[in-house]
């Protein structure tokens, strides 16, 4: 595993993921029955090669919709079928939709588990830890492969996102214990606010994933008493430790929010600033879309079902560090504004789902922006629970860009100070593209903020046990 650190051998490690994806190319079009069906249908032989070095973006890209979905799920696997014992079958949240099921075989779920025991313990050191599983449990993938994968070196207990359960374990087991909680970040912010607890009186850190935080609310949070909080990039579609935050690229993410030099010179895409990542390309191998989507292929052998160059429809770059720090010496940023990297692995700059975003004349606006504003205003912070926006058009042809937020349960009267404007100021401050629309637009009305009380209006019935959907 200490292999993964080792400095200037990013090439080789950029070419060690190119020929495993070629190989699973040659194996998955001969033995899986699915991606063999579909290179025919692509009219798709094989990729040509620059010298020893196959050029792997000329292979068809796969997604959910032109090919998880198309195909049956044994089709889909190696030799046309889910072996009989040693797999989990799993499911997405559904938050775009309809849940998709998934499988996994063994092997690929032991090395999942050692990576993420490796994870753990280089942002966490060797002492016992107490995890506590808030992810969705049943059938969601994060939930029972995370109670899996810990549960092999550690103690880990999986109430799901049951806050009085979380509160009830960490007073029957007390001070003595080093807790882990992980979950999406809106139920593990409700958990800090609502729950009758002195959090800097425990050592709680939070691992949290599924979508992005702010780093205003990140400092929230330990304001509020929590140690540490990393966030890990993953998907059910591929796998669910892909890339994960460390102090290096967390400082390098503070860095970029307070200087806009830096921004110009990074930043691909307008709006909230992106999640900040390291990863190893040995085992995924990411590339970029010409339109800005990720398209991953996973390196590892031995998976149940292969996924070669699949686009997940995330917004993302990929930069190395070298490169980075190019950028910073030009830039004459001391190196005391951020953190050394203990590894040179490339960065994944993560900004969200490129199907997660509403157009309102000519803007584009995502749930990472809102939460951004949110954070950025105080008032907000402590008294909104959760969110969703949506565009209409009233009778007469004229377009509204609706953000409706749901209020705390104990935060009801909050709604009484918490101005329109100040949000759609600072949301114009995050997202330029928005500003320039709202200069257009007499009157500023077509913009509105919706204030509910908790679990009422587009928030009724709302399971907190997946991840929200911010689109309605």
């Amino acid at each position: 595993m200490k292999l993964l650190f080792l400095p200037g051998i990013n090439s080789w490690r950029s070419y060690t993921a190119k020929a495993r994806v070629y190989d699973a190319f040659v194996k998955a079009k001969r033995n899986t029955p699915a991606y063999r069906d579909f290179m025919r249908s692509q009219h798709f032989s094989r990729p040509s090669f620059s010298g020893l070095i196959p050029n792997i973006h000329e292979i068809p890209v796969t997604d959910k919709e032109g090919y998880v979905k198309k195909y049956a799920m044994s089709d889909r696997c190696v030799d046309g079928r889910i072996a009989t014992k040693g797999v989990v079958i799993d499911e997405s949240s559904g938050s775009s939709g309809t849940a998709t099921n998934w499988a996994r075989g063994k092997k690929e779920r032991n090395v999942n588990g050692r990576f993420i025991r490796f994870g753990i313990r280089n942002l966490f050191g060797n002492d016992p830890i107490f995890f506590i599983n808030a992810f969705a449990l049943g059938s969601w993938a994060t939930g029972i492969n995370i109670t899996m994968s810990c549960v092999t070196f550690s103690r880990i207990k999986s109430p799901g996102p049951d806050r009085q359960k979380i509160v009830n374990t960490i007073r029957q087991f007390g001070k003595a214990y080093r807790y882990i909680i992980m979950g999406y970040p809106p139920f593990l912010k409700l958990l800090v606010d609502d729950a009758d607890i002195d959090w800097h009186a425990y050592d709680i850190s939070f691992i949290f994933g599924g979508e992005s935080m702010s780093e205003g609310l990140r400092d929230y949070l330990r304001s509020r008493g929590i140690r540490h909080i990393y966030s890990s990039f993953g998907a059910s579609d591929l796998e669910l430790n892909i890339a994960a935050e460390n102090d290096y690229t967390i400082s390098l993410r503070q860095l970029l929010g307070r200087n806009a030099r830096l921004r110009e010179r990074v930043i691909k895409y307008p709006g909230a600033l992106p999640m900040l990542f390291q990863f190893n390309p040995a085992d995924f191998l990411i590339e970029t879309s010409a339109s800005g989507e990720l398209i991953i292929s996973i390196c590892r052998p031995g998976y149940l079902a292969p996924k070669i160059r699949y686009n997940i429809h995330d917004r993302g770059q990929v930069i190395q560090v070298k490169e980075l720090l190019t950028i910073l010496h030009e830039l004459q940023i001391p190196e005391e504004e951020y953190q050394r990297p203990q590894t040179d692995l490339p960065l994944l700059l993560h900004y969200g789902r490129a199907d997660m975003t509403v157009a309102f004349f000519g803007s584009n606006i995502s749930p990472t922006d809102i939460q951004e504003a949110i954070a950025g205003l105080p008032e907000f912070l402590q008294s909104v629970h959760s969110f969703c926006m949506t565009t209409t058009e009233d009778a007469d042809g004229g377009k509204q860009f609706i953000v409706s937020m749901e209020l705390h349960r104990s935060q009801a009267e909050a709604g009484q100070v918490l101005s329109p404007q100040a949000f759609f100021d600072q949301l114009s401050r995050i997202n330029q593209d928005f500003r320039e629309a709202r200069r257009m637009l007499a009157g500023g009305g077509q913009a509105i903020l919706e204030l509910h009380e908790f679990g009422n209006g587009p928030f009724t019935n709302a399971d907190m046990r997946i991840k929200a959907r911010y689109l309605y």
